[in-house]
């Protein structure tokens, strides 16, 4: 589902993963105050978390999220 959202906002929406298990990303996780897969966090274009969900999220949520937050 994210793929495909992905693909459909290519030129509008960054999409990051972060690997709970990858030390690279250790900082970042620590920023956005990851515990728990799946997380997803809608960050605006200065960084700041704009929404953010714990567990099973619809594509529908997420589109609709990005509808509103999107110029």
């Amino acid at each position: 589902m994210v793929h495909g959202l992905e693909a459909e906002y290519v030129n509008r929406v960054r999409f990051t993963y972060l690997d709970a298990d990858d030390p690279q990303t250790f900082d970042i996780q620590r920023t956005l105050g990851f515990h728990y897969q799946p997380e997803f966090y809608l960050l605006d274009s200065s960084g700041s978390v704009v929404m953010k969900w714990v567990g099973y999220v619809t594509e529908q949520e997420l589109e609709q999220a990005f509808a509103q937050n999107l110029p």
